[in-house]
């Protein structure tokens, strides 16, 4: 058994965890397996505790932990290759996911490069966009996209992320100056002729048009903003936006990280809002949470134009990991899963249960909105959340939730039983009830 006691004080002292200081940090609670739906946790005296994890760890782990058909993927490829390098070099798992990747996606997108993480995708993605540009001689180095969004935590993602609301404002002057339009209206199925999406579009129009000549592509992501604030959107807004990039020779980037493979309920949340992105941005739940991998899909267009000699010939970018065999070996595997269990199937049934297990929560005061999309259920609180007494709260009765800002949130793994999935509401309305009222 690990002395947990002394593993913790290691970790206290010399590691750094996400988004936290290193001078001042609430202890994390200590991981011994995880299988199913569930994390084991191993108390410093030596106890045990089982508890669903409803983070579905940063919404990647969409099948659950220990997936029998995953460790057999992973199995069979250490028996070849864990990891080659891919310049000049190439290998069946590659091909094979990015043949996928292509039936999966609009036929449009044609060319795949494989990347390291979801924030390492747009910088790609953006560094694309900017060299098409730099090889058609416009020279356009702004990119335009609405507040409230997230594209990761790197520079040229962070430098798209919301820089008021956002986690990245103590970098304003250092990042580059792009274009945000307001926050878009909420409410997916909000009317196209409604009054505020009437308002936006009128706004978000003027502001494109005052800086079209500047624009070298849209970025966003569609229907969903997740870190950001867990907005959700109308299909309208990605299509105003494709619409205004189309009309000045700009490109279109959808940032699909966080609603790809099946989220928001299809396959890509582009589908809802008929809109075919130059460049297409695909990561987290792409290896079902085993292993970090993420991919940029886009136009022969695009790759062409990147590729050719004014634009320097070739895209500049290159990970050592890049197509990593194993990840993509699992990822293939992941993918095989996401269809045979119908994905749309099993996350309609999460959207069923959480509009009905959270709906208790807009009865409290401390409470300003429940809202649900697919398989994400959201409790927007009046006031920030006091993070590590909800997450003890919510750990008390057997679940493991993040909360963050004033969110307190869920996106359950797709595998998520409906008893389980009740669990989770429960504990979500009754630790918001106890910690905030």
């Amino acid at each position: 058994m690990a002395d947990v006691d002394r593993l913790l004080a290691f970790d206290r002292d010399h590691l750094w965890h996400p988004y936290s200081s290193a001078a001042e940090t609430a202890p994390p609670y200590f991981v011994e397996s995880a299988s199913g739906v569930r994390l084991s946790l191993r108390m410093p005296d030596g106890s045990g505790q089982d508890v669903i994890d409803a983070m579905s760890s940063w919404w990647c782990a969409i099948h659950g932990y220990a997936v029998p058909q995953l460790d057999e993927a992973a199995r069979a490829q250490l028996a070849r290759m864990s990891h080659v390098m891919f310049g000049g070099l190439t290998h069946e798992p590659a091909i094979a996911l990015a043949e996928r990747l292509v039936a999966l996606t609009p036929p449009a997108l044609q060319r795949v490069f494989f990347a390291d993480s979801g924030s390492v995708s747009v910088e790609v993605a953006m560094k694309m966009a900017l060299q098409l540009h730099v090889g058609t001689g416009t020279g356009r180095t702004r990119f335009f996209t609405i507040r409230g969004g997230y594209h990761g935590d790197t520079f040229s993602p962070m430098s798209v992320t919301d820089p008021v609301g956002g986690m990245h404002s103590l970098f304003t002057g250092i990042l580059p100056d792009h274009v945000f339009a307001p926050v878009p209206p909420a409410g997916v199925d909000l009317p196209d002729d409604d009054p505020a999406m009437a308002a936006w579009e009128r706004e978000t129009r003027r502001l494109y048009a005052a800086h079209a000549d500047d624009i070298a592509a849209v970025i966003l992501e569609p229907l969903l903003q997740g870190a950001g604030g867990m907005r959700f959107h109308s299909p309208r807004v990605v299509q105003v936006l494709a619409e205004l990039a189309r009309e000045h020779g700009a490109l279109v980037i959808l940032d699909e990280i966080a609603t790809g493979f099946g989220r928001t309920g299809t396959m890509f949340a582009l589908e809802r809002a008929a809109v075919v992105p130059d460049i297409l941005c695909v990561g987290k739940a792409l290896t079902g949470g085993y292993l970090s991998l993420a991919a940029v899909l886009c136009t022969d267009e695009v790759a062409h134009g990147v590729s050719s000699e004014r634009a320097g010939g070739a895209l500049m970018h290159g990970p050592t990991f890049m197509a990593n065999p194993l990840a993509c070996s699992i990822a293939l595997a992941s993918l095989d899963l996401v269809q045979d269990n119908d994905f749309s199937t099993q996350v309609r049934g999460l959207e069923v249960g959480l509009t009905s297990g959270l709906e208790p929560a807009g009865a409290l005061d401390s409470v300003v909105d429940v809202r649900v999309l697919g398989g994400v259920g959201v409790i927007q609180l009046r006031e920030p959340a006091r993070v590590g007494e909800l997450a003890a709260a919510a750990m008390e009765r057997g679940v493991w939730v993040r909360p963050f800002r004033d969110l307190v949130y869920t996106m359950p793994p797709y595998v998520t039983t409906p008893e389980d999935l009740s669990t989770i509401c429960d504990a979500l309305v009754q630790s918001v009830a106890t910690v905030h009222g």
